[in-house]
């Protein structure tokens, strides 16, 4: 197992888990995590029907594919490229397909324009697969409450009060997607991943994923660190926002997924489940006053959190 990637158990004291939250976002800003208390049942049923989804014929899943300028439905293989949200704008297209879901439910407050009303554009089903909306929500709702208790320890460890992201959050557009890594037999194209190298966008990214391996994270050195499947763990990684929101005293670290074996051929199919945790659209995100020191001034500019995430999805959308 990957030392670089640490595991942390939650089920214990929330002071001593906020520390080692906060030491572990300093020194890498990937970890996984158990004593979690999800649902088994909410886990395998979402993930049960995930895989269907993708076991669909083509031309099922295609015609949930999402009109222009629309973040959710099914992505198709090659029709994304991690890689363009870091300003790589060549990047191959990723060797993965895809379903985006967003909010479940309609917002319950005034949207402030075109874009954030296409954050909450309402999600695409398939008719041939019933069970998949519920099982989807059920497990949206479960990583939802995991977020919550995740950003009060995430407050502690920032020497804050455990509110203090609550009214930050409870209107936040959350969105979960399913990844299906088709089984290769040729070789990828030149510079060409499953993933593309990339860091998230939002706050934090909470990631089920299976045995088959490929996900790497950038290290210190400069080198990339296998993140091993942990039975019944989540993995997390924090957000490019949550990152600003720091002054980088986070980490929001660079990952990818490759091929298993490297140079090989062959890969078995994969399936992940990541689910993105965002704050309010209209959330003001500026540099925390804990993580300031004496005469240091911030490093980026305040931002709204809606617009920031907005932009950095629409550059890994393929033309």
């Amino acid at each position: 197992m990957s030392a670089y990637v640490p595991v942390i158990d939650l089920d214990r004291d929330d002071a001593v888990v906020a520390a080692e939250l906060d030491r572990v976002c300093r020194e890498v800003g990937f970890f996984q995590i158990v004593g979690h208390g999800v649902d088994p049942e909410v886990e395998e049923r979402a993930w049960r029907a995930f895989t269907r989804f993708f076991d669909l014929p083509a031309e099922a899943k295609l015609a949930l594919r999402p009109g222009p300028g629309e973040p959710y439905g099914y992505i198709p293989a090659g029709a994304e490229a991690l890689a363009r949200s870091t300003g790589t704008d060549e990047a191959p297209g990723d060797v993965k397909e895809s379903l985006n879901i967003g909010p479940m439910d309609p917002p319950a407050h005034p949207l402030s324009g075109p874009d954030e009303a296409a954050i909450h554009t309402p999600n695409r089903w398939p008719e041939d697969l019933p069970e998949l909306e519920p099982a989807a929500r059920a497990y949206t709702a479960a990583m939802t409450a995991l977020t919550a208790r995740l950003m009060r320890l995430f407050a502690l460890g920032l020497d804050l009060p455990a509110t203090f992201f609550d009214d930050k959050i409870d209107r936040s557009p959350h969105a979960l997607r399913a990844i299906n890594y088709p089984a290769t037999s040729v070789p990828l194209a030149k510079g060409q991943l499953r993933a593309g190298a990339h860091t998230d966008y939002g706050l934090l990214t909470i990631l089920r994923q299976d045995a088959v391996g490929g996900l790497e994270v950038l290290d210190h050195a400069g080198a990339w660190a296998a993140v091993p499947a942990v039975p019944g763990a989540y993995v997390l990684n924090i957000g490019d926002l949550m990152a600003r929101w720091t002054n980088d005293r986070w980490r929001s670290t660079l990952h990818r997924v490759v091929n298993p074996v490297e140079g090989a051929a062959a890969a078995a199919r994969r399936q992940s489940v990541p689910f993105f945790a965002n704050a309010n659209w209209d959330a003001d995100v500026r540099c925390l006053p804990s993580c300031l020191a004496p005469g240091e001034t911030p490093r980026y500019a305040p931002v709204e959190a809606g617009p920031h995430l907005l932009g950095k999805f629409r550059r890994t959308v393929a033309a």
